[in-house]
């Protein structure tokens, strides 16, 4: 007996302790839904009073759809009762129950960028504003449009998931809707332990083709640094970075620590989209996170489950163990053991019973087999998906990383064209600023990107090609001409080769490519302090220094003996000397070099250039006779001194060009003007002041059109008399109507001939589309865009005519009852 009582009393504990723990949970969960659940105030409501019948109501082939999902899910529910209830027919946005899988609607937008996984997962991250669901561990009760989702740019992971795999289907990938459990940094898009993808270092690739080691070669010489003295330096460092390390190591541990706290870690529902390998030549199957729009492999470890799947076509169970997440789950849609499907045939369109007639209902033994739309292969309710001009929500996106934050703009929302921003801090908390990069875009200036170090106080502009001056790249601390500057241009637009120039108080060098003399670097030294010197052939004056030296560096020029080719040229300019190194001969150790002592400026007669014995130390690397000829040296240093006037000339050029760019950079920032398509109406003045000018003359020709007398071809055909009987005026009035009535017929009947062809070219493309090899596929979806694009503007033109045409003909009936030569034998006939 007290056995029995014993184990009664521990019974009685275990429940009041399940209880405990399910009313904590339950308490968890209502904090978390109250805390996460991010809907604004300001969300409007959703619009229905506009939206088309079929988001209202059901249609016979939807009603027949919904009592297979409850006669499935009824089946479910008997034979799993410890299993979650399926996601299967949730509410639109009318209150209307829909079966999921018809509000997948597949839509190729023509717009390149879509026509690829990545293209598409991107913009949907970016286009949508995500709202959690209102509980964590519940799946949402309702299931929106895709139209009504890009209308209003809000939507939670379900959402999201629906609209991307509308765009992935659309654009033939074999593309599937997942709900399943994840972990809660990736259901509530937390991605502050995740380092930023613009931080990833790329893998490298490996070299092609490298050539083998030959064992004949000759051996290098060997190495005489001590490898004691390496290992201690190796490891010293080794333990200082290991401290470095550790330090951060524990802040990351504890950030991890508390991102691993979860109670509700294997409930949270999670919505996320799965693209099957094969078709589009995808060879691997992956998910994609809709949040972020970024891929993951089906062992992530962040997804814990999947509970089933849906495409525009069927619905899938899982029914495969996820005690392990995702990693042992097999996605093969065949296997009937491990994938429960709810309609038979997933993979072909669903056709009608043979002889059914839509306004039968089907027996329950029949209800396998679902009615599907002819025109399509498949059902839909919703409207076609069309998109707006703003990318972003509001036009602003934030993204917070591990030790960064990602920024996002509209195109045109800032007025300097910023479009991203990098923030990448010190620690954790982001408190410490340790660089921003932004990008830029649709600038005149043609900045690209600009990248800020917080601790160099070092900026560095990067410009694409076409910049007024052919800059690609400019690093500096300040704008002013006192600061250093590292200005790169692209060489291949200018004249001079110049790659390169850096810049600053004392010297300047500059780097050069591609030039006929094979000069490749240009070196130059300042005194303080200079002079207004006006430059010639031009009007500009700057403030020059006083050149101290000028230092040449030149390539080989294989077509002259190297001991006439000069290797380096030095002008020291305050000591009239210059100095000469020609390239190493073969088989020599030592180059040729030549010194000359020039005489000072007040020394010479006539400034004219002597050539007195002992002014010039000649070193040459072998014998030759020319070299002891006084001539020759007299006039290769009457070419040195032409060339140090020149050079003195050239470095004040680029030193006037210096401070050219710095101005133009001080004016492009003060004033950031914004480059405009000439098909962007709305934004570029002068295309806007050419269309309105057009439509205006447009509008005059039509006036004038107008004021002709329409009756005048009808009153040839009679003489014109100048009065009319009454039959006369009938026959006039009837024909003028029934010759506008022709041509407005001619007109519709063009249009609508022209539409049935298109239609018909889509029609074949969606039943030859499984045919098309990958290459084909890719052009057909190119045409296909174009198609889809001419089909949506010819019926929105066809309706527009039909419309108007009764119009105009009400209106010229009424012209011709007020004309005066008609309306007395008219009258109110």
């Amino acid at each position: 007996m007290e056995i029995l009582e014993e184990k009664e009393e521990e019974a009685q504990r275990e429940k009041l302790k399940g209880l405990t723990i399910s009313d904590n949970l339950q308490d968890v969960d209502m904090k978390v839904s109250a805390k996460q659940v991010c809907v604004p105030s300001d969300v409007p409501s959703i619009d229905t009073s506009q939206l088309p019948s079929s988001y209202k109501t059901n249609s016979l082939k939807e009603k027949k759809l919904l009592r297979v999902a409850d006669h499935f899910l009824w089946q479910y529910t008997h034979l799993c009762p410890d299993r979650k209830l399926l996601f299967l027919h949730p509410v639109n946005e009318c209150g209307l129950e829909k079966f999921v899988s018809t509000t997948v609607r597949p839509t190729l937008l023509p717009y390149p960028e879509l026509y690829q996984w990545d293209g598409c997962a991107s913009f949907i991250s970016d286009y949508l504003t995500m709202e959690l669901l209102k509980s964590p561990i519940i799946p949402p009760t309702s299931l929106y449009s895709p139209t009504t989702i890009l209308k209003y740019q809000r939507g939670n992971c379900f959402d999201f998931s629906v609209l991307l795999c509308s765009m992935l289907i659309g654009a033939s990938y074999d593309a599937y809707c997942v709900h399943g459990y994840a972990t809660r940094e990736m259901c509530t898009l937390d991605t502050t332990l995740e380092l930023c993808p613009l931080l990833r270092e790329p893998q490298e690739v490996p070299k092609k083709g490298m050539k083998k080691s030959n064992k004949y070669r000759v051996k290098p010489p060997p190495d005489m640094q001590s490898k004691f003295e390496l290992q201690q330096e190796a490891k010293n460092k080794a333990e200082i970075v290991a401290a470095r390390e550790n330090k951060e190591g524990e802040e990351e541990v504890m950030e991890v620590e508390k991102g691993k706290r979860d109670p509700l870690y294997g409930l949270r529902v999670h919505a996320w989209v799965l693209v099957l390998s094969g078709k589009r030549d995808v060879p691997k199957t992956f998910f994609i996170n809709p949040f972020t729009g970024s891929s993951h492999s089906t062992t992530d470890e962040h997804f814990l489950g999947i509970e089933s799947i849906w495409n525009h076509r069927n619905y899938w169970v899982n029914m495969q163990d996820c005690r392990n997440g995702c990693k042992d789950l097999t996605f093969d849609l065949g296997d009937a053991t491990r994938w429960e499907v709810m309609l038979l045939g997933s993979h072909e369109p669903l056709q009608l019973l043979a002889g059914a007639e839509e306004e039968e209902v089907l027996p329950d033994r029949d209800m396998d087999c679902v009615v599907s739309d002819p025109n399509d292969g498949f059902l839909q309710w919703g409207c076609c998906i069309e998109l707006f001009e703003t990318r972003y929500s509001q036009g602003r996106k934030v993204i917070l990383y591990k030790k960064a934050k990602l920024e996002k703009w509209a195109p045109y929302l800032n007025g300097n064209g910023l479009m991203k921003r990098l923030t990448v801090y010190a620690d954790l908390d982001c408190a410490e600023v340790v660089k921003v990069k932004e990008w830029f875009k649709n600038r005149e200036d043609m900045l690209d990107m600009r990248e800020m170090n917080k601790q160099t106080q070092l900026t560095t502009d990067y410009f694409s090609p076409g910049h007024l001056l052919s800059l690609k790249a400019h690093t500096y601390t300040s704008l002013e001409p006192e600061a250093e500057h590292t200005m790169e241009f692209y060489s291949e637009a200018r004249v001079d080769g110049l790659q390169k120039r850096v810049k600053n108080a004392k010297e300047m060098t500059e780097y050069f490519v591609g030039r006929d003399d094979f000069l490749h670097v240009r070196h130059t030294e300042f005194h303080k302090g200079g002079k207004k010197i006006h430059l010639a052939g031009t009007r500009t004056e700057i403030n020059s220094q006083p050149i101290v030296q000028i230092k040449e560096c030149f390539y080989r020029n294989l077509e002259k003996p190297a001991d006439e080719d000069i290797a380096e040229c030095i002008f020291l300019i305050t000591e009239n000397t210059i100095h000469l190194t020609y390239h190493l001969k073969d088989k020599y150790i030592t180059a040729s070099k030549k010194s000359f002592y020039k005489e000072a400026e007040s020394d010479r007669k006539g400034k004219e250039i002597f050539m007195i014995p002992g002014r010039c130390i000649t070193y040459q690397a072998g014998s030759s006779e020319k070299d002891k000829n006084q001539l020759h040296l007299y006039k290769l240093l009457q070419e040195l001194t032409k060339e140090e006037k020149w050079l003195k000339q050239q470095v004040q050029q680029s030193e006037a060009e210096v401070l050219n760019i710095l101005k133009i950079r001080k004016n492009e920032e003060s004033a950031v003007k914004l480059s405009f398509s000439i098909y962007d109406t709305e934004r570029n003045e002068k295309r806007r002041q050419q269309y309105e000018a057009m439509v205006e003359t447009s509008l005059h020709k039509e006036i004038r059109r107008n004021d002709l007398d329409y009756l005048a071809p009808f009153l040839i055909q009679i003489g014109h008399p100048e009065k009319m009987t009454k039959a006369q005026a009938l026959c006039v009035r009837d024909e003028c109507l029934a010759d506008l009535k022709h041509r407005l017929i001619d007109k519709v009947n063009i249009i609508q001939a022209r539409f049935e062809q298109l239609q018909k070219m889509n029609q074949w493309f969606q039943k030859n589309r499984n045919r098309l090899s990958a290459e084909e596929e890719d052009d057909f979806l190119t045409h296909h865009s174009e198609t889809m694009s001419h089909i949506h503007t010819l019926e929105l033109r066809l309706d527009r005519e039909k419309q108007t045409a009764t119009q105009k003909y009400l209106d010229l009936e009424e012209k011709l009852r007020k004309d005066p030569r008609l309306s007395e034998h008219l009258g109110h006939s």
